[in-house]
């Protein structure tokens, strides 16, 4: 017996179109679920790198989980370039991250440093290479959440964040911790799985109001 606030029919084009988004919404917090496993086995991983013996510093990516966070040291040839976005000093104050690009031969990618934190996004660092002792990351994902999901593979670089900026115009950077890994996928999979749900009780509810409008017009 079909319960009375079910709808007696279904629309074929609306209600493939309502499934689709439905089963985008759940495919999309699949993968928050998958993320989130893939994410804490990587916590668990490198919780006690900090502690461990220094090791060579990576030519090319991708990072591996036993390089992250170790502590390192490069020799900057020359600095080619600058990037400059938004970051922390190690005081917790926030900043301007200087990201020197660096090349350390005559071939290959090269290699970044994250030097420190400085007050304006206009300086000019008088720093032109040398060497310097850090700590193993990699350069920031500027990708959104739905580039991650369906854009092509990206391999981050390595990036060495310096324990002390070479210049005294910067702030050294918070260094990095295990705890400032996000780890939000969970929550990300409940909401898309909340959505999913949400968009069937609605479209269930608008089909059974034009059903009832249609039997009070007849």
């Amino acid at each position: 017996m079909t319960p009375a606030w079910f709808p007696r029919k279904w629309p074929l084009l609306p209600t493939l179109l309502v499934l689709c988004a439905v089963a985008a919404m759940i495919g999309l917090g699949l993968w928050q679920l998958k993320r989130a496993g893939q994410k804490e086995a990587l916590i668990h991983e490198v919780r006690h790198n900090p502690a461990l013996p220094p090791r060579a510093f990576p030519a090319t990516g991708p990072v591996m989980p036993e390089m992250t966070f170790r502590r390192s040291s490069l020799h900057c040839l020359r600095v080619v370039g600058w990037q400059i976005e938004a970051g922390r000093a190690a005081d917790g104050s926030s900043g301007f991250r200087y990201i020197a690009q660096c090349a350390t031969g005559a071939e290959g990618q090269g290699a970044l440093v994250a030097l420190g934190i400085g007050d304006r996004p206009d300086m000019k660092p008088a720093w032109t290479g040398g060497t310097i002792a850090g700590w193993i990351s990699k350069e920031p994902d500027h990708r959104s959440l739905l580039g991650q999901l369906i854009g092509p593979e990206v391999v981050l670089r390595p990036m060495l964040v310096a324990a002390q900026p070479p210049i005294p115009a910067l702030k050294p950077s918070a260094p990095p911790r295990v705890d400032d890994i996000p780890n939000n996928h969970r929550s990300y999979a409940f909401q898309w799985f909340s959505f999913a749900v949400i968009a069937l009780i609605i479209y269930v509810l608008a089909l059974k109001r034009r059903e009832v409008k249609a039997g009070e017009a007849s």
